[in-house]
């Protein structure tokens, strides 16, 4: 398992999150992705990825998040326009067919449009399904990226709060130590004080300085 960065981002690794944000924002797809893939690639979480992207980063691409919206919209409109285009050119070949066709081959004409159109409408059905899925599933992906950054951000703070406990305890041992030693210092200090002397019957009595 590779090691997670704590140190500060650069402008290189901001201006990497913006590029591939921006890609995943006009490709259709989400933020957690990106910030997953710049994970990988600068060796941090994807929820350290989010936090710097909602708090600094994005500001600074408010443009350009508009541009990639605005370009994600004309890439979805593109399938439909294909689609139309199909149609009118199955609808050209099918009214307009060449001097050879028969009467009966003409006559094939219009249920070959109508199965066209009833095949043009069970795809919009389904895109529209789809469609609804694809929000629950967005709304679903914003829930847990607020939760993740949520987490990470309590993480740093429980982090910062066991660095001053560990901090005080530090403190709290020094202080003891320096007691320690001040009784030590004490006790031999009244044991250098300590004297004897014979008294009249000849035995020895402890006298204090």
């Amino acid at each position: 398992m590779s090691p997670t960065r704590q140190d500060a981002w650069s402008q290189d690794e901001d201006l990497l999150l913006a590029e591939v944000v921006l890609r995943h924002i006009r490709e259709g797809g989400t933020q957690l992705q990106a910030f997953e893939e710049v994970g990988k690639q600068l060796t941090r979480t994807s929820a350290a990825c989010g936090f710097r992207w909602n708090s600094f980063v994005r500001k600074q691409y408010k443009s350009g998040i508009e541009l990639a919206k605005k370009q994600r919209k004309e890439m979805k409109k593109q399938p439909v326009a294909n689609e139309v285009e199909t149609f009118r050119e199955a609808v050209k070949v099918e009214v307009d067919p060449p001097p050879t066709t028969t009467e009966q081959g003409s006559a094939i004409t219009f249920p070959a449009v109508i199965h066209f159109l009833e095949a043009l409408q069970q795809k919009a059905q389904a895109s529209s399904s789809m469609e609804a899925d694809r929000k629950k599933s967005q709304e679903k992906i914003k829930e847990l990226e607020k939760k993740a950054y949520y987490l990470a951000a309590e993480n740093e703070r429980l982090s910062k709060n066991l660095k001053a406990i560990e901090e005080d305890y530090r403190s709290l041992i020094e202080i003891m130590e320096r007691a320690r030693k001040m009784v030590v210092l004490q006790d031999e200090d009244k044991q250098q004080k300590v004297k004897f002397q014979m008294d009249k019957n000849g035995n020895l009595e402890r006298i204090e300085k």
